[in-house]
């Protein structure tokens, strides 16, 4: 039989697909040259001879052969449709990113040395936590791009956050501008907004409203992703307009009113 295949990837002959794979990925996580640089020639040695064993025994028509006539069997009679493929052909990264915001199935094209490019799609969800960060990274492992006798690459994205026009965002906080008159800011006054998860929130403020003045309200920031059921802080920051012209009766109403 020459070259045995099944001891390679040390599975019996009755193995399935995943047990294939299994023992492909345990063994090329371990041979892998990158990971054996005081020994890389034995470990690209030992590496072709798992990915060559994983090529013949993941492919039906290739293991009949194998079975069949050994190694030897493979070169006298290689299987129909035996055509070179490059492995793992997405779109450009510009397409994708634009169908996965659009919530579009993401399709790709899966093919391997020694078999026909197989047309497959597969749809991959992220399911976006309440309070993810911008930064955060979801990964789907072995759904990269891939090189002949390599082990697959993860996909990763990468969350970013789409600047609001009302709040903006300080860690958990929610923090907003608010700008008041003069009569407001010492008379006290109410502000009514829409929460960013539609609520109507009305905000009576009674305290004197100095400018650079903030008002806290406590649990209407974003949600805290290892807190569940916990929220940061709304963080109100007021501006005071002054006005430009008083007539003389309005600035001696204004000195009564404040003791001058």
């Amino acid at each position: 039989m020459g070259v045995d295949y099944y001891n390679i990837l040390k599975v019996d002959r009755n193995a399935t697909e995943d047990d294939l794979k299994k023992a492909y990925r345990k063994l090329a996580m371990k041979w892998h040259p990158d990971k054996n640089p005081t020994n890389k020639k034995e470990a690209e040695a030992k590496f072709k001879q798992i990915s060559e064993a994983y090529e013949v025994l993941s492919d039906p028509q290739k293991k009949v052969i194998y079975d069949q006539d050994g190694e030897e069997g493979l070169k006298d009679r290689p299987p129909p449709g035996n055509e070179p493929s490059s492995g793992f052909n997405p779109r450009n990264a510009e397409d994708i990113f634009a169908e996965f915001f659009a919530s579009s199935p993401f399709g790709f094209g899966l093919s391997g040395p020694g078999k026909r490019p197989i047309p497959e799609t597969e749809i991959l969800t992220i399911d976006i936590k309440p309070g993810w960060k911008k930064g955060t990274k979801i990964t789907f492992p072995d759904k990269g791009n891939q090189q002949p006798n390599q082990l697959p690459a993860d996909l990763v994205f990468v969350i970013d956050e789409k600047p609001h026009d009302f709040f903006k965002r300080d860690g958990n906080d929610l923090i907003m501008n608010q700008r008041v008159s003069l009569a407001e800011a010492i008379g006290g006054t109410s502000i009514n907004l829409t929460t960013l998860d539609r609520r109507s929130l009305c905000i009576s403020v009674t305290d004197i409203v100095s400018p650079g003045y903030e008002f806290v309200v406590a649990n209407e920031g974003m949600p805290k992703t290892k807190e569940p059921g916990h929220r940061g802080d709304l963080r109100i920051k007021f501006e005071v307009k002054f006005p430009t012209k008083l007539t003389t009766e309005q600035r001696a109403g204004l000195k009564r009113a404040l003791g001058g």
